[in-house]
Parts: C-alpha cells; sequence; structure tokens
C-alpha cells in the first residue's frame, strides 16, 4: 500500500478492521476459506503447516510492515497454511472483496499487489538459497544482521521470538541453533535470555558473506 495515492489507499481500508491477538493465538487454520488481506501492525505473526507426522513446519514470519494472504484471499481458496501470533500483535484485515473491487478500477492497487507478490518470492528465494549455501551459523548471522537498527558498530538487539521458532524458521534443529550461536563467538555475538549483543556488525556480516566452502570448512 505504500506507493498509492492517498485516496485509493483511503478507499481501501474503508472498511478494514484491526485485531489484537495475545501470543500464541490462532488467527486462522489451514484449510479455512480465506476472506481478508492481512497486515501486520505490531508484533509478530507465524506461518506454519503440520505434517501427517504431527511435526510443524515453519513456512515464515512476518512483523511490522508486512502483509500476508494476498493471493489465497483474491481467489476466495482455503488457507494452505496456519497462523499463529507468536508475540501479542496487531493485524488490520482488510476485506478481499473490496480489495478484489478495487483491483478492477484502479491499476495502481494491481501494480502494488504485484510488487508485494515478488518482495515474498524474492523473500522466499533468498531463504532457499541460504537453506542449501550457508552453514547454520551463517544463517544466524544473516537473521541477526536483519534485527539490526544500525548499519555499523555494536548494536543489541532483542530476540523476537523464541529459540524453538528461531530453529523452526531457519530449517534448524535448537540443539543445532545453540551450536550456531557458541560458533558466533568468535566473531562478535553473545547470547542472553532474549537479547544478542553484537560487537561489530560489518565483522558478522563479512562472515555471513564469506565463500560457503570456506565457511564449512571452518565449521568442521
Amino acid at each position: 500500500m505504500r506507493p498509492l495515492p492517498n485516496e485509493v489507499a483511503e478507499a481501501l481500508l474503508t472498511d478494514a478492521s484491526a485485531h489484537e491477538f495475545a501470543r500464541g493465538e490462532t488467527i486462522f487454520l489451514q484449510d479455512e476459506k480465506a476472506t481478508v488481506v492481512h497486515v501486520v501492525l505490531e508484533g509478530w505473526v507465524k506461518l506454519y503447516r503440520i505434517a501427517p507426522n504431527g511435526n510443524e513446519t515453519v513456512v515464515n514470519v512476518f512483523t511490522r510492515g508486512h502483509s500476508f494472504g494476498e493471493a489465497v484471499a483474491f481467489r476466495m481458496k482455503p488457507y494452505p497454511v496456519s497462523a499463529e501470533a507468536v508475540t501479542d500483535c496487531t493485524l488490520l484485515q482488510i476485506s478481499a472483496r473490496r480489495f478484489i473491487a478495487m483491483l478492477q478500477r484502479e491499476p495502481e492497487v494491481a501494480i502494488a499487489v504485484v510488487a508485494s507478490t515478488f518482495q515474498h518470492l524474492h523473500e522466499l528465494v533468498v531463504q532457499v538459497e541460504q537453506i542449501k549455501s550457508q552453514t547454520g551459523a551463517q544463517r544466524v548471522a544473516n537473521f541477526l544482521i536483519r534485527l539490526c537498527i544500525c548499519k555499523s558498530g555494536s548494536c543489541v538487539v532483542t530476540l523476537p521470538y523464541d529459540k524453538l521458532l528461531i530453529a523452526g524458521w531457519l530449517g534448524m534443529k535448537p540443539e543445532s541453533l545453540s551450536r550456531a550461536f557458541s560458533k558466533l563467538k568468535p566473531v562478535g555475538v553473545r547470547i542472553s535470555r532474549h537479547h544478542a549483543t553484537i560487537d561489530d556488525i560489518k565483522m558478522l556480516q563479512a562472515y555471513a558473506e564469506q565463500d560457503p566452502a570456506d565457511a564449512w570448512s571452518k565449521a568442521l
């Protein structure tokens, strides 16, 4: 919605409503019919699937300013995933029917939707690339860098949700996440409960971007 003219955005939000969800509360379940587009105003939300054997797979995690559920809502199809609040959060829910009507009248909305869909795809491609080409420690390093509010120097970041979810989002086992945190100590990262202290963001970034073959050799 960021690139939309004010009058178009206001019309789109005419019957939108904000809803608060407590940590651990279900937002929607897999196979429920999608009727709204969700925008995160505050907090964190996870999308996940439960396999037949009961294992949970974290598909994506969203925070303030992110939207989700657009494609399935526009087709009025069942959700392919479930959504849960991983912290207390506030979501803006926009009627899919109004969104579709605006798409038919306002080309700017269609362009914004395409841009949003491309962003989701780009993030998914990056995630798959990191899982396939980076060590666990490098993936954790990238995760911490994304949480930093500054570009250089030292920084203390708050881990936004529990370590079990972080491990699932990064495609790791919880015990692998603990080992990855330990491997980041030599590059100036210290974990204390729900906070990570980073001595030098540039050093951590260089570690995350180094040649994967070199990183693997050091991890052995």
